[in-house]
């Protein structure tokens, strides 16, 4: 019974050697790349780009869903007429995107 064990333990393969697993390495990391990393950042970059061509009048929407019209921006502070006479102040980060429709 001994033997057999022995025996079985002789017919095992070699491992696979570093360069053979470097190419789908590489190609799992360049597929992890361009359909994550790189959407993310040119998504981000438009969004940096939207939020720095803001300007008075504009009809955005925060990030927490309140509608509003610029009527104030001054440096990272922006003030929103959400409704006639109730203006609030967020930071210009908190801006999502702009809309049409207030």
């Amino acid at each position: 019974m001994i033997e057999l064990v022995y025996a079985d333990n002789g017919a095992q393969g070699a491992a696979p050697s570093f360069m053979g697993i470097l190419p789908p390495l590489l190609m799992m990391m360049a597929i992890f790349y361009f359909l994550l990393i790189r959407p993310q950042q040119k998504k981000q970059k438009e969004r940096d780009e939207t939020l720095k061509t803001l300007k008075e009048g504009d009809n955005v929407v925060t990030t927490g869903g309140i509608y509003g019209s610029i009527s104030k921006i001054k440096g990272d502070t922006v003030v929103l007429k959400i409704a006639e006479n109730v203006k609030i102040k967020v930071e210009r980060s908190a801006i999502n995107g702009l809309k049409n429709e207030p």
